[in-house]
C-alpha cells in the first residue's frame, strides 16, 4: 500500500520531462516522466531506497531526505510545503475513523470587521474544508441564484461536487473540483479532513473519490463564473491565511477584465446583499 508523499513523488517524477532538466532521452520508456535513477542521482540517494518512498515501504525519510527529494524534482514553494505535509501525515496516518470535534464557525470580529472594510467587493471567509463561514454582500450578490448559499451551512466543497447547478455555474468546472479535493490534503487537520472525505464520499461519487489520491497541486488559474443575469464573470482570487489556530483563509475575488467589473457592479445594484457571519 502506497502513501500520499510516495503517491506525490512518484506522480510529479512522472510528470517532468527529462530534457527539461538537461537529461539525454534514453529510448522508448515503460512510463513518461524522469526515470527512477534519474531523479535518485539528482537527489543523492539510491534507486532502491527511492523505489521503498514511492511504494510506500518507507514511511520516515528525514527532513534532510525530503529536502533532497524536493531539490531533485525542482519544486516550487508550494510543492515544497506540500511535500513536508505529505511526509508529516504519511509517518504519522490516521488509523482508525473517529469523529474529531468539529470545526469552529465562529469568524472573529477583527476579520469580519476587516470584511466590512472590503465591502462592497466580492470576498468570503472559508477553511480547507470549503465552509463558508462569513462574506461580503458583494459575494452574495455574485453568488445570488447559483445554490451555494442557499443552506444553513453552506460548504462550496459539498456544492461543487452535489450539486447540479455548479456544473454550468462554474465555466471550469472540473479546475474548480482540482482545486476543492486537493485542498483537502491541507487541513485544518488529518482527521478532520479524513472524516469530511469520509462523509462526502457516498454523496459526491467517483468525481471526487478519483481526486482524492491526486497528489500535484492544480494550478491557479482565473475563475470563470456563469452568472444567470450577467453572463461570464472573470476573477483573479487573492487569499489571506489566517492564523493555523483559526484554520481559516480570507477570500478576494477581483475582476479579470472590465466587462466584469461593469457587472458586478450592476449586480450590486440589486436590492438584497449585506455583510454576514453564518453560525
Amino acid at each position: 500500500m502506497g502513501t500520499p508523499l510516495g503517491d506525490f513523488v512518484r506522480a510529479k517524477r512522472d510528470s517532468i520531462q527529462p530534457e527539461s532538466f538537461g537529461l539525454p532521452e534514453h529510448g522508448r520508456r515503460r512510463s513518461p516522466g524522469l526515470r527512477r535513477s534519474d531523479l535518485a542521482t539528482r537527489a543523492g540517494i539510491s534507486v532502491e531506497y527511492l523505489t521503498r518512498i514511492e511504494q510506500g515501504r518507507d514511511r520516515n525519510p528525514s527532513p534532510s531526505v525530503v529536502q533532497a527529494l524536493a531539490d531533485g524534482l525542482s519544486l516550487n514553494a508550494t510543492e515544497r510545503d506540500h511535500l513536508r505535509y505529505l511526509a508529516k501525515i504519511s509517518g504519522g496516518a490516521c488509523t482508525g475513523l473517529q469523529r474529531p470535534e468539529p470545526l469552529s464557525r465562529d469568524v472573529r470580529p477583527t476579520v469580519l470587521a476587516t470584511l466590512r472594510l472590503l465591502e462592497p467587493a466580492v470576498a468570503f471567509v472559508t477553511n480547507r474544508l470549503g465552509d463558508v463561514l462569513a462574506h461580503t454582500g458583494g459575494f452574495e450578490a455574485v453568488m445570488r441564484g447559483s445554490g451555494l448559499l442557499e443552506t444553513p451551512e453552506p460548504n462550496l466543497t459539498r456544492y461543487v461536487f452535489t450539486d447540479p447547478r455548479a456544473r454550468t455555474f462554474f465555466a471550469d468546472w472540473h479546475q474548480v473540483a482540482d482545486e476543492q479535493a486537493f485542498d483537502l490534503w491541507l487541513g485544518p487537520s488529518v482527521e478532520t479532513a479524513e472524516w469530511f472525505k469520509a462523509e462526502l464520499a457516498p454523496l459526491a461519487g467517483q468525481e471526487f473519490t478519483r481526486r482524492l489520491d491526486r497528489q500535484l497541486p492544480p494550478p491557479r488559474v482565473p475563475l470563470r463564473l456563469n452568472h444567470d443575469t450577467a453572463h461570464e464573470l472573470r476573477w483573479h482570487r487573492e487569499r489571506l491565511e489566517l492564523p493555523r489556530a483559526d484554520a481559516q483563509q480570507l477570500v478576494v475575488l477581483l475582476p479579470a477584465d472590465e466587462t466584469t467589473a461593469e457587472a458586478v457592479e450592476r449586480l450590486r445594484r440589486r436590492p438584497g446583499g449585506t455583510l454576514r457571519a453564518i453560525g
